[in-house]
């Protein structure tokens, strides 16, 4: 136990002169007495406050310790053990690419068209400061924008631009919320647009007009097809009266074959 407690003051007193020293003395009398009001908490509540004062920060994260209001080092630091004192507030920032779906967005196309439009967004924390000191809930933040964002996208563009060119659309979008979010520590590795659907009546309106069209381009071929038909008969007709001449026409065995059995 003497060990324990030799060990924690050594502790206690580098934890101290670091705070002194990463602070500047900016935190006053005031917030010196709050210091020291811990310390002795600490040191009256051992071993059982050990429990309070350690913490540990993975691979993968990096912790931002606030004291008195202060960022200890005004940078992240991990990943290691930190020893801390009862009265700091400290914070994990995973930093690890994370996801969120963009939920369905009803966007007016430019060319008059309701559609709507989902995606997902992949991102990561790339400076954990500034995503603490410099934005209220940075991962709320970021959906927020980037649901804007597709729909301001979305607003310029056809609805067969949108069909066809949906990686450029995406590219396009993970540029824009990268420079957005740069002075929130955030870095947007990429954007994916995953469905666009039509309404209903819409759909229904697509599908009869493409109906008609097809109708409308089978109606014209007939139609050359039988002013092909009428040429070539006006011309046989023509050197017929001409020329009295025999006519030749192809026509296949097997329909000379049915009029010689009758």
């Amino acid at each position: 136990t003497q060990t324990k407690l030799q060990q924690t003051q050594i502790l206690i007193s580098t934890n101290v002169s670091n705070y002194r020293k990463d602070t500047k003395y900016k935190i006053g009398l005031c917030g010196w007495i709050l210091v020291l009001l811990s310390v002795i908490f600490l040191v009256a509540t051992l071993p059982f406050s050990m429990w309070l004062c350690i913490k540990i920060v993975k691979e993968y994260e990096h912790a931002i310790i606030f004291r008195l209001g202060w960022i200890l080092g005004g940078t992240a630091k991990g990943p290691r053990l930190f020893f801390i004192l009862p009265c700091i507030d400290s914070m994990v920032m995973n930093m690890r690419i994370v996801n969120f779906d963009i939920p369905p967005q009803r966007v007016l196309t430019k060319d008059s068209m309701t559609v709507s439009v989902d995606g997902v967004v992949y991102y990561r924390v790339q400076n954990a400061r500034l995503a603490v000191a410099n934005v209220t809930k940075a991962d709320v933040a970021t959906q927020l924008l980037a649901q804007t964002t597709l729909r301001n996208a979305l607003g310029t563009k056809s609805l067969a631009e949108i069909l066809s060119d949906r990686e450029e659309i995406s590219h396009s979008m993970q540029c824009t919320l990268d420079e957005a979010t740069d002075d929130w520590g955030i870095k947007v590795e990429r954007v994916e647009i995953k469905d666009v659907k039509l309404p209903r009546a819409m759909a229904a309106e697509a599908e009869a007009a493409r109906e008609a069209k097809a109708k409308m381009t089978a109606a014209e071929g007939e139609m050359n097809a039988s002013r092909a038909l009428t040429d070539a008969s006006l011309v046989i007709t023509s050197i017929a009266t001409k020329k009295h001449s025999t006519i030749i026409l192809p026509l296949p065995l097997n329909f000379m074959h049915g009029f010689s059995k009758r």
